[in-house]
Parts: C-alpha cells; sequence; structure tokens
C-alpha cells in the first residue's frame, strides 16, 4: 500500500474519530449552553444545519479542489474542523454554538475531496477495493469516537469537543508534512453555477422513470437512518438514565455489529437469495428490532438488539446494488450522485422530524418514537415487493 493512501485513510479515520466524539455529549453541551432542559427540537435543527451546509458545499469543495488541487482545499478544510471544534469546546452562548454546527457542515464536506484524492492515487482495477478501505477507515473511527467521546464527556461535557479539536490538528499535521498533491489545479478550470448546482444530479433522475421506486425506496432507508443519530442520545438518557460513557458505549456496540455484517454477510446475503430478497430481509431484521426497541424498558435490550440492527444493515447495500443494475456503465457516475443528493437530503430534514416527533412523546412513551420510524418504513413495503431485477437503458442525454 502507498503512502499518499495511507495518509488519506488515516486522516479519514481521525476525521470520522473526531466526528463520533461528539454524538453522545451534544445533547448536554446544548444544555449547558442554553440553560434549557428539553433540547430535542434544538439537536434536530442542528443536526439539519449540519447536513443541509454539507449538502451544499460538497460540489462547490469539489471544483475548488479542481482549480487549485485537492491537498491546499484539502489542508483549508482540516483547519476548519480544528477551528470549529475549538469553537463549540468554548462557545458561551448559543448562537455560537450553532454558527460552529454550520462550519462543521461546511469542513465535512471534505470527504468529496477525500474519495477524489484516492480516485486520482488509484487504478480502475484497485478503485473498489480502496473505496472499500475508505469505508471500513471511516467505520473504524466512528466506533472509536462515541466510546471516547461517552468517557470524556462525563469528566467534563467540553471535553469531547477540545479533543475533537486535537485529532483534527493532528489530522491537519499530517495532510500538511506527509501528503502530496494528487492532482495539481488547473488554471483554467472556472466556476460553473450550473456545475455547483447540488439539485442538478436530482432533475436527471426523475426524467428516469425506472429508479423512481428505488429511489424512494433509499429516500425511506436514509430518512428513517437519521433517526439514530438525533434520537439515541436523548433516548438513553431519557428512558435510562445513561451516562456519556453509556450512551457512547451503545454507538459503539452498534457500529460494531453494523460494520461487520455489511462487510462479511452482505455478499453472501447476496449470492444466497438475490438483491431483492436480501433487501426484504434487511428491512424486515431492522423493523423488528425497531418494535422490539420501542417496546424495552431495560437498557441492556439497546445492546441485544444490535444483531438484529446489524441483519438490518444488509439491505442498504443490496439496494445500492439492485440500483446499478437499472442503468447502463456510462451513467454509473450519474446515478451515484443522485443517491449521494438524496441521502444528503434525507439527512436535512429526517432530524427536524424525529426531533420534532420526539419532543412531543418524551413526556408520555419516549419509546414510540422507534414505532413511528417501523412505520415510516412500512411505506417502502409495496414498492419492495414490486422490485424486480432488470437493466433498462439510461435516457438519452445526461447532467
Amino acid at each position: 500500500m502507498n503512502k499518499p493512501l495511507i495518509v488519506i485513510l488515516a486522516a479519514v479515520m481521525l476525521d470520522a474519530v473526531g466526528i463520533g466524539l461528539i454524538f453522545p455529549i451534544l445533547p448536554a453541551l446544548l444544555r449547558d449552553v442554553g440553560h434549557i432542559t428539553e433540547v430535542a427540537t434544538l439537536l434536530g435543527l442542528m443536526l439539519a444545519l449540519y447536513s443541509a451546509c454539507q449538502f451544499l458545499f460538497s460540489p462547490i469543495l469539489g471544483v475548488l479542489s479542481d482549480r487549485f488541487g485537492r491537498r491546499p482545499v484539502l489542508l483549508i478544510s482540516l483547519a476548519g474542523a480544528a477551528i470549529d471544534y475549538l469553537i463549540m469546546a468554548f462557545a458561551p452562548h448559543l448562537w455560537i454554538l450553532v454558527l460552529g454546527r454550520a462550519i462543521s457542515g461546511i469542513t465535512s464536506a471534505n470527504m468529496a475531496v477525500a474519495t477524489a484524492y484516492i480516485t486520482d492515487i488509484s487504478s480502475e482495477e484497485e478503485r473498489a477495493k480502496r473505496f472499500g478501505l475508505f469505508h471500513a477507515m471511516f467505520g473504524i473511527g466512528f466506533i472509536i469516537g462515541p466510546v471516547l467521546g461517552g468517557i470524556l464527556g462525563d469528566l467534563w461535557v467540553r471535553a469531547p469537543f477540545i479533543a475533537a479539536a486535537l485529532l483534527n490538528g493532528a489530522n491537519l499535521a499530517l495532510a500538511f508534512f506527509v501528503l502530496p498533491e494528487s492532482r495539481p489545479g488547473k488554471a483554467d478550470a472556472k466556476f460553473d453555477f450550473d456545475t455547483l448546482n447540488p439539485f442538478k444530479p436530482l432533475r436527471w433522475a426523475l426524467t428516469f422513470t425506472a429508479l423512481i421506486p428505488l429511489m424512494a425506496i433509499f429516500v425511506i432507508m436514509n430518512f428513517v437512518g437519521t433517526m439514530y443519530g438525533t434520537i439515541w442520545a436523548l433516548f438513553g438518557e431519557d428512558s435510562f438514565q445513561w451516562n456519556g460513557m453509556m450512551i457512547g458505549l451503545s454507538l459503539g456496540a452498534f457500529g460494531v455489529f453494523h460494520a461487520g455484517a455489511q462487510a462479511f454477510l452482505t455478499g453472501p446475503a447476496v449470492a444466497k437469495l438475490g438483491e431483492r430478497w436480501a433487501l426484504v430481509l434487511g428491512m424486515a431484521c431492522e423493523l423488528a428490532a425497531l418494535l422490539l426497541l420501542g417496546m424495552a424498558t431495560q437498557g441492556w435490550v439497546l445492546f441485544a438488539l444490535a444483531p438484529l440492527f446489524a441483519l438490518g444493515g444488509i439491505g442498504m447495500p443490496a439496494l445500492q446494488s439492485l440500483v446499478t443494475t437499472q442503468v447502463g456503465e456510462d451513467k454509473q457516475g450519474q446515478l451515484q450522485g443522485v443517491l449521494a443528493s438524496l441521502a444528503s437530503l434525507a439527512a436535512v430534514f429526517g432530524p427536524l422530524f424525529f426531533s420534532f416527533v420526539y419532543f412531543g412523546l418524551v413526556d408520555t412513551w419516549p419509546g414510540l418514537i422507534w414505532i413511528v420510524g417501523a412505520a415510516i418504513y412500512l411505506l417502502a413495503l409495496p414498492l419492495m415487493l414490486g422490485i424486480k431485477r432488470r437493466s433498462v437503458a439510461a435516457p438519452a442525454g445526461g447532467l
């Protein structure tokens, strides 16, 4: 494995650790800064702001990296992330904390630059394997981050944010001193507002009628998937009086099983059942886990359900594989752009919806939020049962 790839993968893992560090403790920081007791709606707004900034700025950072090179854009975004976490660590007022989350969303768009870097340094035959390593390193970081963040947050509510700032500082130093440029900028690369429009891929997708049902399923799954990051910490605090360490450990357990299932079970399940029935199996497991979680009265149930949730994790890769059969090879890049846009939009509106609903349920039955999520999942059932594996020609034109 070459040195630039090792450095970029290490940077991805450190970035994921930094993101995961603050997950278990963000509700507590909001209470500390805002001097309020009920933070569900505010947390949803901040998560939505983060995703909206990420959605809007990903194409902008991509164009900047074409114009000025990957390395300077990556360095600036890493420096911005370190500054953002320091702002959040010492923010005396709520509006400063909100501003910090907006900056964090902008700088988190550096993942688009990181994937472009991997593309630059990899042959076509190596890319699939290296993108697998990319996701694996991100997953490892996101397992470590919540556990460490929960432990540090119990010592001091702002400690995880300082740790995240230090990690991003280390990330910046690593990239500055070790990472070479993979693609020098082009002076003739100019800003084109049409290119920067993040909604442009969606217009193409809506002209492709065979994709619409599959995209609807994809949106539903991603929309419900935002519920975990939005509600998990609040639910643990409200239902089981968990501290930061317990929230972090539960998220870590969830991540370990989920990553393991996606890495080792998805391939055999698809080979044995086909994409359609692997998707149905994954959906059934996740629905069962959500219903059981909604009725849980003891905290250990969340840990016990981690393997069942992990089996649910095979559904999304199966769906993505099925989606790729619907277009020709020359349209796969456009298709992946559409899926990324849809996932980002789900991450904007999902936290707003689930935080608002949880705010209305928390005083009577907090666990009902998971059953609400299961009910939304059921909207995909008629679409799934009608899916057949087929390849269709892409419509003329494109982006």
